[in-house]
């Protein structure tokens, strides 16, 4: 079997190690940071998310760090007007064979490091930044920054949306700004005003922003996102941080539920929201990309983490059963289409948060009703829940 390797501990890393580890692949993970940790934010797993992780034996124990939400819903920013939008919880499990888990993003780092380790407890290697490679017919060399190199059959790039693997392999991208920034922060459950404490997912929608919060660690914490339009900041970074200050600030006038969430972060952080185009090819002979690195998008279909998992998952399928060159050839076919549609369906959904309509209630409600129908909804999210990287085409 061919020795792969990853560049690039997250989410999607992680995942593409330990399923390779699981069908007899040996991997080498190369990280950057000195510790595998995140700062701490939500990320939700639907179910062709959490299948992935059944499937690689960590299920259970996620769950037990996880929330199954009751549902999510749509708000109106002013009025706190409420639609239901779709079960989630049991439902989840009765409509697709897999829960719907909102989790605390260190927590999934966690249990996927400790499945990785118990496969091969060396398997990832620490303070480890990437420097670029070179391939020729029977392998890759990846050079490192501290001057160390490794050699192995493929290069799995999954360093993220600054990938310098994507740089090496394809030249400097140009992402473009798309006029919105990102906030973020936690608080824990026992701070938010009683009606506010549900194990229930919400999607605040309105002129020029929205906001997004969802339980989290079994109903321990709130988990907090306020996308709002602004030109002014252009930082593409998850660790930038802001004040509370300037967050209550930029959603001034929103409803009381949300000036109070917002009393309660102690430290917001902030990003500039960027766009890159769906790449043409990510792969080159025996070094291809997977993840944001590929194909980063934007978090308006929480489903960014959810394509790194399933990438690990059908990479792994393709490399035990391919030769190298071919096995990334054929992964790299059976995720483009796939992962374009998710990028687009995720920009396509700025609309629908941020329409000048909902500034006016009666066409809100009109708005929300024609958008936020059922037969809308199923169009947007069936074909995401239902794929199955575990069985899928490769």
């Amino acid at each position: 079997m061919p020795r792969v390797l990853i560049a690039g501990g997250g989410i999607g890393g992680l995942t593409a190690a330990l399923a390779l580890l699981r069908v007899g692949i040996d991997v080498e993970v190369y990280e950057q940071a000195q510790e595998l940790k995140e700062v701490g934010a939500g990320v939700q797993l639907a179910a062709n998310g959490t299948r992935v992780l059944y499937a690689l034996g960590v299920g259970e124990e996620l769950k037990a760090l996880s929330c199954e939400a009751q549902g999510k819903e749509i708000r109106l920013w002013n009025t706190g007007e409420t639609w239901k939008l779709f079960d989630l919880g049991t439902e989840s499990i009765e409509h697709y064979g897999f829960p719907y888990f909102t989790v605390y993003r260190p927590d999934l780092l966690d249990v996927l490091t400790r499945a990785v380790r118990r496969e091969k407890p060396d398997a990832i290697h620490l303070g480890a930044r990437c420097a670029g490679f070179s391939q020729d017919d029977d392998g890759v060399t990846l050079e490192l920054e501290n001057g160390a190199s490794a050699r192995g059959a493929a290069l799995i790039g999954a360093d993220g949306v600054h990938s310098r693997t994507r740089q090496s392999l394809l030249g400097a991208d140009r992402p473009e700004f798309t006029g919105t920034i990102a906030w973020r922060g936690i608080v824990p459950m026992e701070r938010l005003p009683a009606h506010m404490a549900r194990m229930v997912g919400s999607n605040w929608v309105g002129p020029g922003g929205h906001v997004v919060h969802y339980p989290l660690r079994a109903g321990k914490v709130m988990n907090f996102v306020g996308i709002l339009e602004r030109s002014d900041w252009q930082i593409e970074s998850w660790t930038a941080r802001g004040t509370q200050q300037e967050l209550a600030a930029d959603f001034r006038g929103w409803h009381d539920d949300i000036q109070a969430f917002i009393r309660q972060i102690d430290m917001p952080y902030k990003w500039a929201l960027m766009v890159r185009p769906p790449l043409e090819r990510w792969t080159m002979n025996r070094v291809t990309l997977a993840g944001d690195a590929a194909h980063s998008m934007l978090p308006f279909l929480a489903q960014g983490a959810v394509m790194a998992i399933e990438d690990g998952c059908v990479l792994a399928r393709c490399l035990a059963k391919y030769d190298v060159p071919a096995a990334l050839t054929h992964y790299e076919n059976a995720r483009k289409d796939r992962t374009r549609r998710t990028v687009e369906g995720s920009a396509a959904n700025l609309y629908r948060f941020h329409n000048p309509v909902l500034a006016d209630p009666a066409e809100a409600r009109r708005f929300v009703d024609r958008e936020w129908a059922s037969q809308r909804i199923a169009e947007r999210y069936e074909w995401l829940f239902r794929y199955d990287a575990t069985t899928v085409e490769i």
